[in-house]
């Protein structure tokens, strides 16, 4: 099995709302230097080791798991030995 891990954010230059909203919130509640604040998602699954590949990863991401039109994403694969 391979477990991949999936980071996704938002492409530099496209507004993030929610990132600036929680921002506002740390400095009201007086936690200082917090700035440029974003807000992404992060999803993780496994893979049967016959089925995984960066080019099935990737049309994963492209087709379903990010918008790339707006959205940056990256991922990690590792292996997994369940017992």
């Amino acid at each position: 099995m391979v477990k991949v891990k999936v980071y996704v954010t938002l492409k530099e230059g496209v507004l993030d709302p929610q990132g600036k909203a929680v921002e506002q919130a740390l400095l009201a509640k007086d936690f200082k230097g917090v700035s440029d604040m974003r807000i992404g998602k992060y999803m993780e699954f496994y893979m049967d080791r016959d089925d995984h590949s960066d080019r099935n990863i990737q049309s994963m991401c492209k087709q379903l798991l990010a918008n790339p039109v707006i959205e940056d994403y990256r991922y990690e694969t590792e292996e997994v030995v369940h017992q």
